[in-house]
């Protein structure tokens, strides 16, 4: 396998995504490296705070194990007690403006080794959105950009993907999606090396294509109290992924990675409530009827 390369591509990523998004909010990124004792590290961008974004982060870990942990091996159990590197860069950007959706992208590369055997290895990754006020136009685009990175591999690779997005990012407990999606994929092996890499590559080089003009249109959209306190809300819902279902977050607690790294995906400011359920008819309840429905968008 490559490493070297994969691991290059990785941080520059990290750094392209960062730039793009300082240009948007106007402040700049606090970078923060550290080592994981078991082996590894990573850096840490973070903002808090920004002109744009309330709280955002661009990370890349690239950290070792002598063992892969419960979370990686549920789905694939002949992979217990290999020992394990794993590289990638996972992004969450939580807006102030309750108009401008949450977004997150994530691509990682695993390798799984055993004395005597050949290494096993494989990508995952993707992106999804969760918007607090639905617009029609941002959410075809979003698609539309996905599908558009992955038309290289095919025509039946966006909606596989797109598909893979919804049902992870559903939210059991709940009964409904976290967001209007977008694409997912993990365990990528097939065919060959290169041809995961360059899709995992043409997902995470899509990213700011995605997302940027969608933050540019919405930050300065005028909001009060109401969309404050709505957003607040839905964001409970986002934590609650994070925490109960993500498989990412079991991985990095799971495998002794750095907590504060880990826990940057969640919102600064959040509200649940009992039982509670917009009226019909409002702008809060066309999110429920319009968006959360696992929809084609293109």
């Amino acid at each position: 396998m490559s490493t070297p390369r994969v691991k290059e591509f990785l941080l520059n990523l990290q750094n392209s995504i960062v730039k793009g998004l300082e240009q948007v909010d106007g402040k700049t990124f606090k970078r923060d490296q550290w080592d994981r004792p078991e082996g590894g590290g990573g850096m840490s961008s973070v903002i808090e705070e920004g002109n744009v974004l309330e709280r955002g982060g661009v990370n890349f870990s690239h950290v070792f194990g002598s063992g892969l942990p419960a979370s990686a091996t549920a789905a694939r159990p002949e992979l217990a007690g290999r020992s394990f590197e794993a590289m990638g860069v996972s992004l969450v950007l939580h807006p102030r403006n309750p108009y401008a959706p949450t977004v997150h992208m994530n691509v990682r590369y695993f390798e799984a080794r055993k004395e005597g055997a050949e290494p096993v290895w494989w990508f995952g990754g993707g992106m999804d959105l969760t918007p607090y006020y639905g617009y029609a136009e941002d959410a075809v685009h979003f698609h539309q950009t996905c599908k558009d990175a992955l038309q290289p591999f095919g025509d039946d690779c966006y909606p596989r993907l797109k598909k893979w997005c919804d049902d992870y990012f559903y939210l059991k407990h709940r009964k409904e999606p976290r967001g209007i999606g977008g694409v997912f994929f993990d365990d990528l092996n097939q065919p060959d090396f290169e041809t995961c890499f360059q899709l995992t590559r043409n997902v995470g080089e899509n990213f700011l294509n995605a997302y940027r003009p969608i933050l540019e249109r919405r930050k300065d959209e005028a909001y009060g109290e109401r969309e404050r306190d709505f957003q607040a809300y839905r964001r409970g819902r986002y934590v609650e992924f994070n925490l109960v279902w993500d498989r990412g977050t079991l991985f990095g607690l799971q495998t002794g990675g750095r907590t504060e790294s880990i826990l940057m995906s969640l919102p600064p400011i959040v509200k649940w409530r009992y039982d509670w359920k917009p009226a019909a008819g409002t702008a809060e309840s066309k999110l429920y009827t319009d968006f959360l429905i696992g929809k084609d968008w293109v």
